[in-house]
């Protein structure tokens, strides 16, 4: 793969590292960014669910907007679904790995705007969802106005008997 993208345009560097999430995986990007001058990264790894973070934070101590990464999950998309058949995995890792670079070169640095918010907030319908959203935002410090037309909350829940698969009463 790092042969591969190398060949594609507007790439300058490409290079694997087994653990970029690491310390020095990140201080590995680093290097690269000031070794190559380069003004937008693609990683193509795991899931970003849960490492975006973790190289939006590098690329701005690199002193690049977050904005420029693009992150490709060859993990799930590729590795997990085509386990069995290398040729099809490989077909596959390269078209994300394609579209990764056609899309990077469309980031924009999106400039960033603090405001102060004022902790409250109001939420239409008291069904489960709405029930949620105003536990989990009560949680968060907010004021909560739940508004709710019918003299019940619980919404379509409240119309029923039992749940399943516990056979829990609802009412």
């Amino acid at each position: 793969m790092v042969e591969y993208s190398s060949d594609l345009p507007c790439v300058k560097c490409s290079d694997q590292n087994i653990a970029l999430c690491s310390e020095p995986g990140a201080e590995f990007i680093k290097e690269c960014i000031e070794e190559h001058d380069l003004n937008r990264v693609i990683v193509a790894a795991c899931t970003p669910l849960t490492h975006q973070p973790v190289f939006h934070a590098v690329l701005e101590e690199a002193n690049l907007p977050s904005r420029m990464l693009e992150f490709s999950n060859l993990r799930e998309q590729v590795s997990f679904v085509h386990a069995e058949d290398k040729e099809k995995s490989l077909d596959q890792a390269k078209d994300i790995i394609r579209g990764a670079v056609g899309r990077a070169q469309l980031l924009e640095a999106v400039p960033r705007k603090v405001v102060d918010v004022i902790p409250k907030c109001a939420i239409i319908g008291g069904g489960i969802a709405g029930m949620t959203a105003a536990l989990e935002l009560a949680d968060k410090g907010f004021k909560v106005y739940l508004i709710e037309k019918t003299p019940s909350l619980g919404g379509n829940m409240a119309k029923l008997d039992r749940i399943f698969p516990t056979d829990e009463c609802c009412i």
